[in-house]
């Protein structure tokens, strides 16, 4: 016969040999022990930065009906330090040992629960039928002496909500940089002067002769944020574009790249490593570098803002 756990609909548990992570709490003289208590409380344990107890109730809790069965529960002690308005979530399970099998019984599905401030305890008014327990053939009684365990995860609280406002007329921006001469450029990277679109500060940032995959062989082109005009915990919702003008036929269609992204504190620029093809702009039959002058454009559109929160 096997543990059997009245308050599951199909009476389902399972076994394994590893014993409880956290807590494991022998009894001695059990026949004693529900005698002379109606419950008891453990000491103290830590998992996850918190303190907490296991408390039994040898003939069951009877003010949740527990009658005819061994109660156990998950307290959580010294909530004294937290601060106003604390809850936390946290998964646990409790574990009764076969001492003829050599292994731990508990349900077969983990209990998430939230505690606070107004429920500090969660557990099991029918853990396991006293009748089931007693019987030492199945193990969990013997030379009455028995063993109980917990095991507790707590949940970090990570999540995070943000807020979408759109513009109802996207708001744009444009900017034009001469760079002359070009092959004067010798350093890593150059930035062009500052121009505002969609109340923020941008400028077009260069790396000559590329940066990551395009090193040594592309021009990388980057959009880049003032980070001083973006609001604190605040992402923009932007289209954008960076390309470098046919100086021959100025209707003609620029070499160009053109994305839509997020800009915020951990990612003020964007753009491509590989913009531009170093043999295409150094082409003297192609229109991009005339005269040892290079013309690059960029436009921006403002579609919205994300405010985030934790």
């Amino acid at each position: 016969m096997g543990l059997r756990f009245t308050n599951s609909p199909l009476d389902v548990f399972k076994a394994r040999e590893a014993p409880p992570t956290h807590y494991l709490l022998k009894i001695q003289s059990f026949n004693s022990f529900t005698r002379s208590l109606e419950k008891y409380s453990s000491d103290k344990f830590e998992v996850g930065d918190y303190k907490w107890r296991l408390t039994i109730y040898p003939g069951g809790n009877k003010d949740r009906g527990g009658q005819g069965h061994i109660s156990i529960f998950l307290t959580l002690a010294d909530t004294s330090s937290l601060p106003v308005g604390w809850e936390l979530h946290a998964i646990f399970n409790f574990f009764v040992y076969d001492q003829l099998r050599d292994k731990y019984f508990s349900h077969t599905d983990n209990q998430l629960r939230r505690f606070h401030t107004m429920k500090m305890e969660w557990g099991e008014a029918k853990f396991v039928e006293l009748q089931v327990f007693n019987d030492s053939s199945n193990g969990y009684l013997i030379d009455d002496a028995c063993v109980f365990g917990a095991e507790v995860f707590v949940l970090k609280q990570t999540r995070k909500a943000e807020c979408l406002s759109t513009l109802e007329k996207p708001n744009t921006g444009s900017y034009t940089w001469m760079i002359n001469p070009f092959s004067f450029l010798t350093l890593d990277r150059y930035e062009s002067q500052w121009f505002v679109a969609g109340g923020h500060r941008w400028r077009i940032l260069i790396h000559p002769c590329g940066i990551g995959a395009g090193k040594g062989n592309s021009v990388s082109a980057f959009l880049s944020l003032d980070e001083s005009t973006l609001p604190p915990d605040t992402r923009l919702v932007v289209r954008f574009t960076i390309r470098v003008l046919d100086q021959n036929e100025p209707k003609a269609d620029p070499f160009e790249f053109t994305d839509e992204d997020h800009f915020g504190a951990s990612f003020l620029a964007r753009g491509a490593q590989k913009f531009m093809p170093l043999g295409k702009l150094n082409d003297p039959k192609q229109p991009y570098l005339v005269g040892d002058i290079c013309v690059m454009e960029a436009d921006v559109t403002l579609f919205g803002t994300i405010s985030t929160a934790s």
